[in-house]
């Protein structure tokens, strides 16, 4: 029978930085990801003066030099010889990536089948040694306790996307990554390096990509990019290696393939020049799937790529691709046509099929991300799972490999108001469906995309939500889902953010700290409070020169911001949380609306156009309200007659994310218009991204008790555009009827 024993974390918090000169005392009560079984009597058994003697050091292989380093940068004198009391053994009995962990009386063993399950066994070895040993803190000897660890892992692909090519990273960066997955017992590293923002690969046949592809013009003139040389790659995937982490390369195909495009031209359909993308989006210009020079330029990228990574898997991307190109070039119309194949989405299977078939006869297979179903599952290919788990469950059935990781759990991109670390630690990688092939989902990953997340912002966003999914995968959903477990998992954490202190990870925040709830009083008035998201979470919170303590309401009245001054775990956090709100004439009044809010972006309910509360330039920030390809029509009741100065409200800009302005807007006060504003440039080509207001402008003698805004969508994206044939989002918030 398999259990896990819960144990409190008070006594590893108060010896996570003993003193110097005295024995430290390891602990057993933090260690992330949790193990299968466990049995301990609570007593301290094991003690060293700052020697350890090892035997079997040799049976981890590469890992050894790893762990050597690791016993001496921690002050512990290591030797092999006689009378040993650490051990590395074999064992044919355990599984693979399973350990057994023994720390018994003046002897640690550790027991695993191969090279790889001991070194899973160290790690927890690791966590159980005081923290303050990450730097060079055991002198004056150590106590552990007596224990019994069984444990493996319930999937056996557990990774981290670390998207590099949107914002670089360099190699020191990427070692560091690697070893905070190892850390956690995670053992894949997706390395995206190509994309239309910059190439990050060094291939020798196509000097162009680096000497070009790799550097982009920024909007603002600077240039901005690099890459990774053959040598940096191979020092990379070794260092990865000895910590049992493998490389796949994902090299995109064949869309998002820009950077590649403008190296060399002829790769795409119109052979026209075009530029390293120096924004964030979809591009319809991709690779020419007709053209077998092309598919000469993917083969022999495709060679070098396999010389330089290990992995027997290759991640082809496959997503996002527009078919524009495709749709009006004669070279892939003419392979359609030769080839059989129904339209472009079928030209694309073929095309993965063709480049699989080339890696399979290399040795390697490849892996998708969903997309590459929509023209038939190219025949070999394994399916990444981003949009929702439809994918997987296709694939599973299709009886192929599926690993997970759609947006709602894993985006690491996503603001911690979309993905908190609580439903990180929540999600459940096998969907209702899947359990019984004839496919199966080998596991998950956490993708870290970095359009808006230069290097040093990116551990905050990784870490602690990269380790909630750590957990998930290693330790599986009969421990993530019981009653208790993140409460439980969280106890863990405190004490395990120690441990991240001392190895200099810069880590973020496990939730939204503070949330703003609004009240209307039954005098009308409207109250703000900022509500702490936990007990440490303290400060202050002001508005219009007023100040009060967290949780403590504040009297909004008019337009303004809400300032909260955070204290998060004793620390004061340097950026405050703002809050724009307005207590307008229309505030939770009765609003009608005729449409139904899209379920991703309902800006909170009911009254979301009319809370007080108005939408940041995040548009994920939970206060926007969207709808795709329909007009609109909002209707107040202002439930008394008032004098309206204006009516206003906020639209998003965000064309590459397909949401536009609409084309006209009409405000209306007592079924009368007051105002019309059309917009005939509302599908021109515009880079900005944010917040538009959109005014009745100053209103004269406009009396009334009714408020209504008809709202026009633009209609389809554009022919400029890259998603063109497709329909326009409309995004909007608060609706502000501003008395006189």
């Amino acid at each position: 029978m398999r259990f896990f024993l819960i144990l409190s974390c008070a006594a590893f918090l108060s010896c996570a930085q003993p003193e110097a000169t005295h024995p430290k005392k390891g602990s057993v009560e933090a260690l992330i990801p949790a193990v299968k079984e466990i049995k301990t009597d609570g007593e301290f058994g094991f003690y060293t003066d700052g020697e350890l003697r090892i035997k079997g050091l040799e049976l981890l292989g590469v890992s050894s030099c790893v762990i050597d380093e690791w016993l001496r940068l921690s002050g512990l004198e290591v030797r092999e010889g006689i009378n040993p009391n650490l051990i590395f053994e074999f064992s044919k009995t355990i599984g693979d990536e399973a350990y057994e962990l023994e720390i018994d009386n003046d002897l640690i063993r550790i027991s695993a089948v191969d090279e790889e399950g001991l070194y899973r066994g160290w790690t927890t070895l690791k966590q159980i040694i005081p923290a303050s040993a990450e730097i060079g803190g055991l002198t004056g000897g150590l106590y552990l306790p007596r224990v019994k660890i069984y444990d493996y892992a319930e999937f056996e692909h557990r990774g981290l996307l670390l998207d590099c090519c949107r914002h670089f990273m360099e190699v020191d960066f990427v070692m560091k990554m690697i070893d905070n997955l190892a850390e956690h017992k995670m053992n894949v590293l997706h390395w995206h390096l190509t994309e239309d923002q910059g190439w990050r690969v060094e291939i020798d046949a196509y000097p162009e990509l680096t000497e070009v592809g790799a550097w982009r013009t920024e909007l603002d003139g600077s240039r901005y990019g690099g890459y990774y040389t053959k040598d940096e790659i191979r020092e990379v995937v070794e260092y990865a290696a000895a910590r049992h982490i493998e490389v796949i390369p994902e090299v995109e195909l064949p869309g998002h393939s820009q950077a590649a495009l403008a190296s060399y031209p002829w790769l795409g359909c119109t052979g026209e020049k075009v530029e390293v993308a120096n924004k964030w989006g979809v591009f319809k210009d991709i690779y020419c799937a007709g053209n077998d020079n092309t598919l000469r330029f993917i083969e022999a990228v495709m060679d070098e790529v396999c010389e330089l990574f290990p992995s027997d898997r290759i991640h082809i991307g496959g997503d996002e691709a527009p078919k524009v190109r495709w749709k009006a070039c004669e070279k892939c119309q003419k392979r359609i046509s030769s080839e059989g194949l129904k339209d472009e989405h079928e030209l694309q299977t073929w095309m993965i099929e063709h480049v699989g078939e080339y890696l399979k006869a290399k040795g390697k297979t490849i892996i998708g991300w969903d997309e590459i179903l929509e023209g038939g599952l190219p025949q070999g290919a394994a399916v990444q799972s981003w949009r929702g788990m439809g994918g997987a469950l296709e694939a599973v059935e299709h009886g192929v490999d599926a690993i997970v990781s759609p947006t709602s759990h894993c985006y690491l991109d996503y603001p911690l108001s979309s993905t908190d670390l609580e439903e990180v630690y929540g999600f459940n990688p096998i969907p209702e469906g899947a359990e019984h092939g004839p496919g199966r989902i080998i596991g998950g990953e956490c993708n870290m995309w970095t359009e808006h997340a230069p290097q040093e912002l990116v551990e905050s966003k990784v870490f602690p939500r990269a380790i909630g999914l750590a957990e998930v995968l290693w330790s599986g959903v009969e421990i993530t889902s019981k009653d208790g477990a993140y409460t439980e998992f969280q106890k863990r954490l405190d004490a395990h953010l120690n441990r991240l202190d001392f190895k200099g990870v810069d880590y973020g925040l496990e939730a939204v700290p503070v949330n703003l709830s609004l009240a209307q009083k039954e005098s009308g008035e409207l109250v703000a409070t900022v509500v702490p998201e936990a007990d440490y979470i303290k400060g202050y919170a002001a508005f219009g020169g007023n100040e009060v303590e967290i949780g403590r309401g504040l009297l909004v009245d008019g337009p303004g911001d809400v300032v909260a001054k955070i204290n998060y775990r004793g620390r004061d956090l340097e950026r405050h949380e703002v809050f724009r709100v307005d207590a307008h004439a229309a505030v939770y009044k009765d609003i009608k609306l005729s449409y139904e809010p899209s379920a991703y972006y309902t800006g909170g309910g009911n009254h979301a156009l009319v809370d007080g509360r108005i939408g940041s330039s995040n548009f994920r920030d939970g206060t926007w309200q969207a709808k795709q390809g329909e007009d609109l029509l909002i209707e107040i009741d202002l439930e008394e007659i008032v004098e309206i100065d204006s009516i206003s409200f906020n639209v998003y800009l965000y064309q590459d994310a397909w949401i536009f302005e609409p084309s006209e807007v009409v405000f209306l006060v007592d079924g009368k218009e007051v105002t019309r504003i059309g917009n005939s440039n509302s599908l021109d080509k515009n880079d900005f991204q944010g917040v538009v207001n959109v005014s009745s402008g100053k209103l004269v003698d406009i009396v009334g008790s009714r408020v209504a805004v008809q709202i026009s969508n633009p209609g389809i994206c554009p022919n400029w555009h890259a998603a063109a044939t497709e329909s326009t989002w409309l995004f909007l918030d608060e609706l502000v009827v501003r008395r006189k």
